[in-house]
């Protein structure tokens, strides 16, 4: 009896019995135009550049703050980008104030 999966979609999908699986393996192994790559060119076709974002020399730092909801709604309501709004308008503070409680450099 065959295997079925569910997808997050909820779609379900009938997986192959082994011996379906080995009929189609040997199937296409017997292809000459579908010849399987060995572990050497497996390893020349994998990308070498990383996907996604470069890493960052001086990575942000995951926090939690409170806001008041003013303040908040505001810089949420201006878009994309709403957290680094957020980090510049703190780092602006930080060029003409110093916090109070810590030592001066």
């Amino acid at each position: 009896m065959s295997q079925t999966i569910k997808t997050r979609s909820g779609r379900t999908i009938i997986l192959p019995t082994a011996e379906e699986d080995a009929a189609i393996t040997a199937a296409a192994l017997s292809d000459p135009d579908a010849v399987p790559l060995t572990d050497e060119e497996w390893e020349a076709v994998k990308p070498s550049l990383r996907r996604g974002r470069p890493a960052s020399a001086n990575p942000k730092v995951f926090t939690a703050i409170r806001l008041d909801p003013e303040v908040l709604d505001a810089f949420r309501g201006s878009g994309r980008g709403w957290q680094t709004r957020i980090n510049a308008a703190l780092k602006d503070w930080l060029a003409t104030h110093y916090p109070s409680g810590s030592a001066r450099p």
